[in-house]
């Protein structure tokens, strides 16, 4: 199946036509009395079809009504969603009806009635009600495919306003961004316009609609966010040009947007008067100097020692720390707001590892080519075996399979393999051999049916989530380390991620993770319910002690930490790893080169960067505490430095919707 879908892919044209940004198309803003219209959309999960949306749109009255049944299985799990959206004549709301799953974790049961100038909501069991503000639409984020192209629709008979207010809760803008011609072959095309939507969700969202205002294609995320596409079925194989064409759109809407605001480069850039914690090991330098040339490290050492040219950019360190930008090593890049989100935590290098592999080389070429705002990205190509929880079109169920998919992620420029749980003994062992040869490593889950010791005896280089490692370390640890040390294992904890899916529902994210209280509201929703009622909660918390413990264990006898977050909260979670290493019995110094050094070395790249020393990347981080003291000063962001910039994170905060 995935080699049809490739072959298919490959034999279809997606450009821009010659006026990148021609006059979209008006669309009809009215249902005629007897309109009738009826559709499908495939549904997709990182560009695999996992379900179908069938909608219905029929006169109802002086207005229209729409039926959505929305389906998926998600990895073992079903996603259903019914949705109903009453529209009187001039595609206005007048009931708007959502209940099932948005995402596995993500229930939504929501209702919205407008009339006579009131909004009655009811979220849950809870209800309010408010004044419908002018030119309102109905509409949950996550919403069905058919209910955002009817607000395509109602945003064009509506004059395309700046912005539209959602009910209940949110503003949405669109923006056109220009016209793709799809080439369907046979000497058939389409001409699709393409448009930005933002608010819908936290971030942009891409669609495509015909000259008629009907949706062709989105390329989103879901609530868990997870990539998430929806085509009309004749579209499917255009799919992965289509999400390649969203990312990079994405990125240059993102830059353009960051335009005024973000910073020119520096080709001399001095930070005097702080403290230098450089991850060597050495002391920190007092009142020392760091000179960055041509963004890279020119001198390091006391001040006074360290000659300051006149041209250079000064940032003035004095009372404060600097440290080696910070290491993300367990991402996943899906939305182009991640990239200011990074930056703005102070994490100048992500690896990702696992994604779409169209979005992802798009998002790295655009911020390696200085169209896109972002940390450095090292790539961890994706690959799962075949079975009900499987992840991802990149499947291998045989050997060859898993050789294949090696060789098309090299080509692409990944740096390391991904494997996932469904992967077969004998699968696992080609992959591993075959990157090898290649000179790649692999990390990824402990496949289903193998233990963490069978998959590092496979050639598995290194095993993300410490949930694997209990089983091998219990009663008795050391045949497990032993073999981690022979085998110079790397383990990517998560231990954040743990925590924040078992807190009970009872206490409040921002008792141990403070930054909840400042991400975008489209987000809050679903960040805000994650976790267990309070008996199951009690229950995991003993398990995520246990886990802790663990990662004290490895670190005492030798195997290399390095910080990962997965999909936490965004930016702030990477804080907390670090928190959690440090209870579980390392320094802070410790804790903070797991997310430095040991990353860079893990990865190769420790000759170019992990330390503050002369010839390495000009990438640092400057704090207005001392992390050495307390790890939770590694929040306390002055600026961040990379690639000849100097960031206040204070505006790439507030340019993707959070709060400083």
């Amino acid at each position: 199946m995935i080699r049809t879908r490739v072959a298919a892919a490959a034999t279809l044209v997606l450009f821009l036509a010659v006026h990148p940004r021609p006059t979209p198309a008006v669309f009809a803003v009215s249902l005629a009395d007897d309109a009738r219209e009826e559709g499908t959309f495939t549904l997709f999960k990182f560009e695999q079809a996992i379900g179908q949306e069938h909608y219905e749109i029929q006169p109802d009255g002086d207005g229209s009504l729409l039926t959505s049944t929305f389906s998926f299985t998600d990895r073992g799990t079903p996603v259903p969603l019914s949705t109903t959206l009453q529209l009187d004549r001039a595609l206005a709301p007048v009931h708007f009806a959502i209940k099932g799953k948005a995402a596995r974790t993500s229930a939504i049961d929501i209702e919205v009635t407008l009339a006579d100038g009131v909004a009655t909501i009811r979220d849950g069991v809870e209800s309010s009600r408010t004044t419908i503000p002018a030119s309102a639409f109905a509409m949950a984020g996550y919403a069905p495919p058919s209910v955002q192209m009817q607000l395509m629709r109602f945003w064009a008979a509506h004059g395309r306003p700046a912005s539209l207010p959602l009910l209940p809760h949110g503003v949405a803008s669109i923006e056109p961004r220009g016209r793709d011609i799809v080439d369907l072959g046979g000497g058939r095309s389409i001409s699709l316009d393409r448009y930005s939507v933002k608010g819908a969700i936290w971030g942009r969202e891409s669609l495509w609609c015909d000259q008629s205002g009907r949706l062709a294609a989105l390329v989103s995320v879901d609530a868990e966010f997870d990539h998430f596409e929806a085509t009309r079925p004749e579209l499917a194989p255009a799919l992965p040009r289509l999400v390649a064409r969203a990312a990079a759109d994405g990125m240059a809407a993102l830059a353009e947007a960051a335009a005024a605001g973000s910073p020119r480069p520096s080709r001399v850039i001095a930070v005097t008067g702080g403290s230098i914690v450089d991850m060597s090991g050495r002391p920190p330098i007092v009142n020392g100097t760091v000179l960055i040339r041509d963004g890279r490290v020119d001198a390091v050492g006391v001040a006074g020692q360290v000659v300051v040219p006149s041209d250079a950019t000064l940032v003035d360190g004095t009372g404060k720390f600097v440290i080696p930008g910070l290491w993300d090593m367990h991402a996943h890049f899906e939305q182009v707001e991640w990239g200011p989100i990074y930056l703005a935590a102070g994490i100048t290098t992500v690896r990702d590892v696992g994604n779409e592999l169209e979005f992802i080389t798009a998002v790295r070429d655009a911020i390696a080519s200085g169209k896109g705002i972002g940390p450095r990205l090292f790539l961890a190509g994706l690959i799962d075996g075949e079975g009900p929880i499987s992840l991802g079109l990149a499947r291998a169920a045989r050997p060859e399979d898993g050789r294949r998919w090696v060789n098309r992620y090299r080509a692409a420029g990944f740096d390391q393999i991904k494997t996932y749980s469904s992967i077969k003994p004998d699968v696992l062992r080609a992959i591993t051999a075959e990157a090898h040869r290649l000179g790649l490593t692999v990390t990824g889950h402990v496949p289903n049916g193998m233990n963490a010791m069978e998959a590092v005896d496979a050639g598995l280089d290194q095993i993300d989530h410490s949930q694997y490692l209990a089983a091998v370390m219990q009663p008795n640890p050391q045949p497990a380390l032993d073999l981690f040390k022979k085998h110079g294992t790397v383990v990517d904890p998560t231990l954040a991620l743990y925590e924040l899916m078992a807190r009970p529902f009872t206490q409040p994210i921002e008792t141990f993770e403070p930054g909840v209280l400042k991400i975008a509201p489209e987000l809050a929703i679903p960040i805000n319910g994650m976790g267990l009622p309070p008996d199951a909660a009690e229950r995991q918390r003993a398990d995520n002690d246990e886990g802790i413990a663990l990662v004290g264990a490895l670190h005492r006898a030798g195997v290399p930490i390095v910080a990962g977050t997965d999909q936490a909260v965004p930016g702030h979670s990477l804080y907390r790893e670090l928190e959690l290493y440090v209870k579980a019995g390392m320094s802070p110094l410790e804790a903070l080169q797991a997310a430095t050094i040991v990353a860079a070395r893990v990865m190769k790249k420790d000759g170019d960067a992990g330390t503050l020393e002369k010839g390495k990347r000009g990438d640092l981080v400057v704090l207005d505490g001392n992390p050495l003291e307390d790890i939770r000063n590694t929040r306390r962001i002055y600026r961040v430095i990379t690639n000849g910039r100097i960031f206040d994170p204070a505006p790439l905060w507030r340019s993707v919707g959070f709060q400083p």
